[in-house]
């Protein structure tokens, strides 16, 4: 699959989902650097140049079902919305392997409250509880980038600093709804 499928209109703005847990005034630099990029090298393109969920395609490529460790979350409100913000990994269930990075922003409001309990609770993956409360859903690829790992980054994908890594932007529309904005980068 060479280069980008097609992103539709979805969008999701890279630098708000970093500002959820990084400074901006010192350019992210604890996550690292990032630029976009069009067609990551294999594995990483099959991994993440498609509109599926994460969960799923990490679970397929490893044989194995992940695992999420939530590091940071927080929630707060602002123009109609109540956003609920999360940094994570997802690690293998058998090993522990660390396989993939991410920070979520979701809008509460958007998700029935089984969902969003099961969700707040913190252990299970946010795909899989997609999945298994068959909410209607959407996933768009928005972005794919090129990450030189700073320290946070290195730390959460067990990699050198200056390492390259490749991630995706992508938004999750619920119930027609664009809810789930997504930032995802898969280990080494």
């Amino acid at each position: 699959m060479a280069g980008l499928i097609p992103q539709d209109d979805a969008r999701v703005d890279i630098q708000l989902l970093l500002s959820e847990f990084y400074d901006a005034a010192n350019q992210f630099s604890q996550l690292g650097k990032c630029e976009a990029t069009d067609a990551p090298p294999e594995p990483y393109n099959k991994l993440l140049n498609h509109h599926a969920h994460m969960t799923v395609t990490v679970e397929s490529h490893h044989q194995d079902s992940v695992d999420v460790v939530v590091h940071r979350h927080h929630r707060h409100q602002d123009q109609g919305h109540d956003w609920y913000s999360r940094e994570i990994t997802l690690k293998t269930h058998r090993s522990g392997k660390v396989v993939q990075y991410g920070i979520v922003r979701l809008d509460v409001n958007t998700l029935a409250p089984q969902v969003w309990g099961e969700i707040e609770s913190r252990q299970i993956p946010l795909g899989r509880v997609l999945i298994q409360h068959n909410v209607l859903r959407e996933v768009q690829l928005c972005g794919l980038w090129k990450f030189s790992a700073g320290p946070q980054l290195a730390t959460h994908l067990a990699c050198q600093e200056g390492d390259t890594l490749f991630g995706r932007t992508a938004l999750i529309y619920c119930d027609g709804e664009p809810a789930i904005e997504l930032l995802e980068i898969v280990a080494q």
